[in-house]
């Protein structure tokens, strides 16, 4: 693509272009009366913009409104064919990938592709390896990839690329690392919060302006969404609810304290209570594979649970009453439309974990701060963290975030 207001420098019109851009990807396409009310600029600068982002191949003419009676005003959207995103989750043992159009529209998604991520530089060039292939097999143009986001486990700084799990040298990033390799952005996050975004956009989010996304994988994420934006906090290490001291249980947490949520509310939680409670020898189908093994595993439980193991059961039950007492809390503080469950344990337990709980947040969430609020599951499900990814890569390097 060639230069666009993005090369220069932010002035007054690159900033109401910004702005644009931005309604437009949260409200979807809009007249040029409606923008300017919206921007607080006058109708022919709104025309001039408009006409200078068809220019520049971000926005496109999408012809007469169908509104009956009277002159019907032009609308005017994002262009699909401005430039292609990818976004990347990057687990333990394996990898999604998601592409994205410029409009956000979902082109193609690969789940569970073998990969194992180290904090090492040949991990992260393997990386830049399998996303150029990626884009090969599909015959793309390379130049229209306009940028790349990596959702990663663990703390994570945007704004230089850093992983507090995987980068291995402070002075070279992984983010950097790959913009070398690659040529493009790269945009770099946590996946509770690329989760949330990917949902907040593009998933079952719909008008509300006020989200929280819970994610109960291994561990117990969470990401936010205040008055329509990603809240990062001071250090931008906001969302770490697992490690919210809610517990009297004795467990050690990961992070070295004692009765973290975490302990009684993961999936890491929900294997280490099955195995006590086989050790204790506990009847369940599960007990075999104890007995056999030493050991049980998520997908192990996961089975279980398919197969209505009373044991299964009524341990996810237990970790959505910890849960939901935890959901509780965070209502009461922030008072949100919608909570959002999402997460690898929480789409394998399904209404085993979601009825828990909502029965503890009935219980515990105040009248008055909880009846206001809806809680669902995530509708991206697996792919919510690498098409958050994509649309934090456009976000970021659109400048709209």
């Amino acid at each position: 693509m060639r230069e666009t207001f993005l090369d220069k420098k932010d002035n007054k019109n690159s900033l109401l272009k910004k702005t644009i851009l931005r309604l437009c990807i949260q409200n979807g396409e809009h007249s040029i009366a409606a923008l300017s009310e919206e921007i607080n600029a006058s109708v022919p600068t709104v025309t001039k913009l408009i006409a200078e982002l068809m220019e520049e191949g971000f926005m496109i003419d999408l012809g007469k409104s169908g509104t009956s009676g009277g002159r019907r005003p032009s609308i005017y959207g994002l262009n699909p064919e401005a430039g292609y995103f990818l976004g990347i989750e990057v687990r333990n043992s394996h990898a999604s990938v998601a592409m994205t159009d410029f409009k956000g529209a979902l082109l193609s998604f690969e789940d569970s592709i073998p990969f194992r991520m180290e904090p090492n530089e040949a991990s992260v060039h393997a990386i830049a390896k399998s996303v150029r292939e990626y884009i090969s097999h599909r015959e793309l143009d390379w130049n229209k990839v306009m940028g790349i986001g990596l959702s990663v486990t663990g703390r994570v700084n945007p704004e230089t690329g850093y992983s507090n799990s995987y980068s291995f040298d402070e002075n070279r990033p992984i983010g950097k690392i790959l913009e070398e390799d690659l040529g493009v952005r790269v945009v770099i996050e946590n996946d509770s919060r690329a989760m949330t975004y990917g949902e907040y956009l593009g998933g079952v989010v719909d008008k509300e302006k006020n989200v929280l996304f819970v994610n109960v994988s291994w561990g117990l994420g969470m990401g936010m969404i205040l008055s329509g934006r990603l809240y990062y906090g001071t250090s931008g290490y906001s969302g770490e609810f697992g490690h919210f001291p809610l517990l009297d249980n004795g467990q050690m947490c990961r992070c070295g304290k004692i009765g973290c949520l975490e302990t009684g509310a993961s999936g890491s939680a929900l294997v280490r209570m099955i195995s006590e409670e086989l050790a204790s020898g506990s009847a369940s189908a599960l007990a075999k594979k104890y007995r056999q093994d030493g050991k049980v595993n998520l997908q192990d439980i996961f089975s279980a649970l398919k197969n209505e193991d009373t044991l299964a059961i009524e341990t996810v039950e237990k970790i959505g009453t910890n849960l939901g007492r935890g959901l509780a809390g965070l209502i009461n503080i922030f008072n949100p439309e919608l909570v959002v469950i999402g997460g690898k344990v929480a789409m394998a337990a399904g209404d085993y974990l979601m009825l828990p709980i909502r029965s503890a947040v009935k219980r515990h969430a105040l009248n008055i701060a909880g009846r206001d609020t809806s809680i669902k599951f995530s509708r991206l499900k697996a792919s919510a963290a690498p098409i958050g990814a994509c649309m934090l890569a456009r976000s970021r390097i659109l400048g709209i975030l």
